[in-house]
């Protein structure tokens, strides 16, 4: 299992239409001029990884991370670039590839790759795809992307392709793309990460972290008896760092709920209510409070689920982008430091 010494922290954004002072929406390309920006801060503060997602909707501002990220590469200098995660399924696999080769390129080697199927399905009606391939899309997907890692010519069939022959290029200086397998919570989906030997993320959004230790187990076991050895295993969860906790769970909470409220009323939820906010708060996914709160969290999670990444999803709903701000700069200088100390105690 990982040391939890070797923690290493990352912020996820999905680029969420933020409002201003005044609580007007601000236009798309606005909030990806901020994306950017804070993406440069998380660098700038020590931040280890910075994820950026793919939604193809009103709500989110990011259709192409790949683009924000190559803007976010040529002005920083250590941070390592990623997704949170890519819609292998409605994409070619090809071009992502060639898409993150070139920007592992402008990015010196800094650049890494979350696939996933994706929670939000626009993009398949978008690209032409049919809902009822979602499964086999991205099985059949994530084979060709794998084979495609080794960087050599390729020989690979499948069905909703033409087979395929052929060398990508540009290659990466490395030899291959980092990637990771988003996971949502299906065993299914812990054991094909396995298979493929790719590192896992687990998406928890919801409920105790401690409920998924038993993923976690399952991908070690698995990785054991193909006898593959053991790879990173990390966290994404929702979460917000402001000065004190009181302060976090104020202002998180408004744009926390006018998120879930809007894509519950697409998916048949109930209304989010603060009760059930501040229990996720208190015992469950949402990483939400001072930078000592957010801390001691992170650090008992990391430790129960032996991980070696957690990335904090800073980006709730509509937050104005000088709140987020704020809370890279309390993430960065104080979350950080904290879970290290913590964790080598």
């Amino acid at each position: 299992m990982s040391q939890p010494s070797d923690l290493q922290l990352g912020l996820d954004t999905f680029g969420d239409v933020t409002v201003d002072a005044e609580g007007r929406p601000l236009p798309h390309p606005q909030v990806i001029r901020d994306v950017v920006e804070q993406g440069v801060l998380a660098d700038r503060v020590g931040v280890d990884a910075f994820g950026v997602g793919e939604h193809h909707r009103d709500d989110y501002a990011v259709s192409a991370p790949d683009i924000v990220l190559t803007a976010i590469a040529a002005r920083t200098e250590r941070i390592t670039l990623g997704t949170a995660v890519t819609v292998l399924s409605s994409d070619d696999p090809v071009r992502v590839y060639e898409r993150f080769a070139t920007l592992d390129a402008v990015a010196r080697g800094r650049a890494e790759i979350t696939l996933g199927r994706g929670s939000f399905t626009e993009s398949f009606p978008l690209f032409g795809h049919d809902l009822a391939d979602y499964e086999t899309l991205f099985s059949e997907k994530l084979d060709l992307f794998a084979a495609l890692r080794s960087e050599e010519r390729v020989r690979w069939e499948g069905t909703f392709r033409p087979p395929l022959d052929a060398e990508v290029f540009p290659k990466t200086e490395r030899g291959t793309l980092p990637a990771w397998i988003g996971v949502g919570g299906s065993p299914e989906s812990v054991v094909r990460a396995a298979n493929y030997g790719i590192p896992m993320m687990l998406a928890i959004i919801g409920g105790q972290p401690e409920r998924f230790v038993p993923y976690a187990d399952l991908y070690r076991r698995a990785l054991g008896e193909l006898g593959r050895p053991e790879l990173p295993l990390g966290v994404h969860s929702p979460g917000f760092v402001a000065d004190t906790d009181e302060e976090a769970r104020e202002l998180m909470f408004p744009h926390f709920k006018a998120n879930r409220d809007r894509v519950g009323r697409e998916r048949g939820w109930g209304p989010t209510s603060r009760a059930q906010f501040e229990a996720e708060a208190d015992d469950g996914a949402v990483f939400v409070g001072s930078p000592e709160t957010v801390a001691q969290k992170i650090a008992r999670v990391a430790r129960t689920l032996g991980l070696s990444r957690f990335d904090l999803k800073y980006s709730n709903g509509p937050m104005p982008h000088e709140q987020l701000t704020r809370a890279i700069e309390l993430y960065g200088t104080q979350v950080i430091p904290r879970v290290r100390e913590l964790l080598a105690a």
